[in-house]
């Protein structure tokens, strides 16, 4: 019988699992599939290149996005295509250009919209939910009564 071959995935892929910008990785990690063993290892033990990738950057849009609290089209419209450095996103966070406070108001309300609709979505589903039940014993036999 032959060893199960590793599911592997490409090094963009786990890059972006492992939430790094892919060309400030090292060589050998760019060019060569990662199997899931190697995932795994990756995430319980990262490298010191890792670690230092996720703590100094450059971090890739998604994971900027994330820490200035903007959505990723956000990013965009305030002229953000580059990954930034954990450095350079303090640096916005610290004295925020008009641009990134629009976007964080935005973004807020994008999600409390969300969540209200959700919310409401929930209740819809409660009531329902009550309703049918209260269906559901209307139409249940009725037990009968026993002569003592």
């Amino acid at each position: 019988m032959t060893p199960k071959n590793s599911q592997t995935m490409k090094p963009a892929t786990a890059a972006k699992k492992l939430g790094i910008y892919l060309p400030a990785a090292p060589q050998e990690f760019q060019d060569s599939p990662v199997t899931r063993e190697a995932y795994a290892e990756l995430q319980a033990n990262p490298p010191e290149w890792l670690a230092e990738l996720r703590r100094n950057g450059p971090h890739p849009r998604p994971v900027v996005a994330q820490k200035l609290n903007v959505s990723i089209s956000g990013l965009t419209r305030g002229g953000i295509t580059e990954p930034l450095t954990t450095a350079e996103i303090a640096e916005l966070l610290q004295s925020p250009p008009q641009w990134l406070v629009v976007e964080r108001a935005t973004h807020a309300a994008v999600r409390a919209e969300t969540l209200r609709v959700k919310e409401e979505k929930r209740k819809k589903a409660a009531t329902k939910e009550a309703r049918e039940n209260a269906a559901a014993k209307r139409e249940a036999p009725k037990g009968t009564k026993r002569n003592s």
